[in-house]
């Protein structure tokens, strides 16, 4: 797929570079032809078609444009300056084009708009900046979000229009869904645990969490330090479970024969021979498993009703494995593999605070997904 998906990009490419732009000319295209016929006579100034294109399609487009200016101008479209300012950076953008394109510049008359659309530009954000306010004055999370766009693009016309970067972290803060994330510690005299490494995985992943904008996670210490006291949600997360340390040991004893083994050699009529024949031994195989699970009880409240909008409880389990073993009789029946075991001696299991971290890992998968699929388009 990723093969078609890239040979297509660069038939497009092909296309593009060696059409004349007539055939957008045709469809009424106008300003798709110029852009074509210019790269056309780039790379070929005597290209006929593309002089033909360039020479009809060049003052069509700039009549056309011209019109619509007109047009919105006398309309009642609350962001028309907006579209005004469109036409004009097109119409630029095309002078640009002829004017970087010596073998065009004889073909056509340029004209630019540089001045009408400064100021056009100027309308544009002035309109913005407007509907930025009053969509910001409604109060609501919803319409902050629009104002932010609005503001947004005033500043996309002008840089730095009055105090539009103000207001666009006034508008974001508004819009913004602020929530508390509460995980109540586990503390374990008997094996010294702890889930503050658990904490501090999910408290990292949510302070950089991109899947929406207009959502912010805070810790309780964070909210403290800034003294906030009103929350859109809250998060709470807690073990409802876990087990560290289960430990499981089984035995497991076997006699092993192989046939046609050299057990020795024989002298036959002065010639040696080697003596084939069965060998056994007893294997005895040892293996340790340490268990370790827990459930984790995540919960996602609204703050204003204080009622739960999501319950998950996510499970998340590590096995440690390990084995040894001995045997008695002849070696030559065992196999490599299990002559490797018997050479394995008994370990000890990582401690009790390791293996909780690891129980923990495919949680945290769960954890953030859960998390990042709720906020994505709330």
């Amino acid at each position: 797929m990723k093969r078609i998906l890239f040979f297509s990009i660069i038939a497009l490419t092909i296309f593009q570079s060696c059409s004349s732009g007539k055939k957008q000319f045709e469809q009424g295209n106008y300003e798709e032809a110029v852009f074509l016929a210019v790269n056309r006579l780039r790379d070929k100034p005597d290209n006929k078609k593309a002089t033909q294109t360039l020479r009809k399609a060049y003052p069509l487009a700039v009549n056309l444009h011209l019109r619509k200016i007109n047009q919105y101008k006398s309309s009642t479209d609350r962001f028309k300056y907006d579209r005004i300012a469109q036409s004009y950076k097109l119409l630029n953008n095309m002078n640009n084009e002829v004017e970087r394109c010596p073998a065009c510049m004889n073909l056509v008359e340029t004209r630019g708009f540089l001045n009408e659309y400064n100021e056009a530009a100027r309308l544009a954000a002035e309109e913005r900046y407007q509907a930025g306010v009053e969509f910001l004055s409604n109060g609501d999370r919803r319409s902050a979000i629009e104002a932010v766009n609005h503001f947004r693009r005033a500043d996309q016309f002008v840089s730095n229009y009055k105090d539009v970067n103000d207001k666009i972290e006034e508008a974001r803060w508004a819009a913004t869904l602020k929530v508390l994330v509460e995980q109540i510690p586990v503390h374990s005299q008997t094996f010294g645990l702890s889930n503050q490494f658990f904490q501090n995985q999910i408290n990292e992943y949510l302070a950089h969490q991109n899947s929406n904008e207009f959502v912010r996670f805070f810790t309780v210490d964070e909210a403290e330090k800034m003294q906030l006291e009103e929350f859109d949600h809250y998060i709470r997360m807690q073990f409802d479970d876990f087990q560290v340390g289960n430990t499981h040991l089984r035995e497991n004893s076997e006699v092993i024969t192989r046939d046609s083994v050299k057990v020795g050699d024989v002298e036959v009529e002065g010639v040696k021979k080697p003596v084939y024949g069965t060998v056994k031994a007893k294997l005895t195989v040892f293996t340790k498993s340490v268990m370790s699970r827990g459930l984790l009880d995540v919960q996602i409240w609204d703050a204003r009703s204080n009622r739960i909008l999501r319950q998950e409880k996510l499970p998340g389990q590590f096995e440690w494995v390990t084995q040894w073993g001995n045997f008695n009789g002849d070696e030559r029946a065992l196999t490599k593999e299990q002559i490797a075991i018997t050479k394995m001696r008994e370990v000890p299991p990582p401690p009790p605070q390791d293996l909780f971290i690891e129980f923990c890992k495919p949680i945290y998968g769960q954890v953030t997904n859960l998390v990042s699929g709720y906020y994505r388009g709330i």
